[in-house]
């Protein structure tokens, strides 16, 4: 299992190093890492359980952690990057998120004029009006 786990980083190294982008390389890092500190982390857990005779809940605690909190910041340095500007690879097929952050900037801004157009009345008075 702690082979596993090596192996699964080393695949994680090679990815940061060879991949063209951060989209790609946040891929690598998040998922391929995650499987490889679980795998290290459940291994030596197995290894101290039955040959050693010790239960540690803490390290059953950092692999719930892990596994729950790694892929989740892997997602949110993404969107950080691509609402930031951060431009994708060439080789990118295609593009998901740019529509539907258009569709939300679309409708952010029609809520705003529609607020600056009301700005000089009272929503008390509006719901009275209607």
């Amino acid at each position: 299992m702690i082979s596993i786990g090596v192996l699964f980083s080393a695949v994680t190294a090679l990815g940061l190093i060879r991949l063209p982008d951060v989209y790609t390389r946040t891929h690598a890092a998040s998922k391929s890492s995650t499987l490889g500190v679980l795998s290290v982390l459940l291994g030596t857990f197995i290894h101290f359980w039955f040959n050693e005779g010790i239960f540690n809940t803490q390290m059953v605690i950092a692999i719930a952690f892990l596994f729950i909190t790694q892929p989740v910041a892997g997602h949110l340095i993404g969107r950080a990057s691509y609402m930031t500007g951060i431009k994708v690879a060439e080789e990118t097929v295609r593009d998901d998120m740019g529509p539907a952050l258009e569709k939300r900037r679309v409708h952010f801004e029609d809520a705003m004029d529609k607020a600056a157009a009301n700005e000089g009345t009272n929503p008390e008075e509006e719901l009275e009006n209607k």
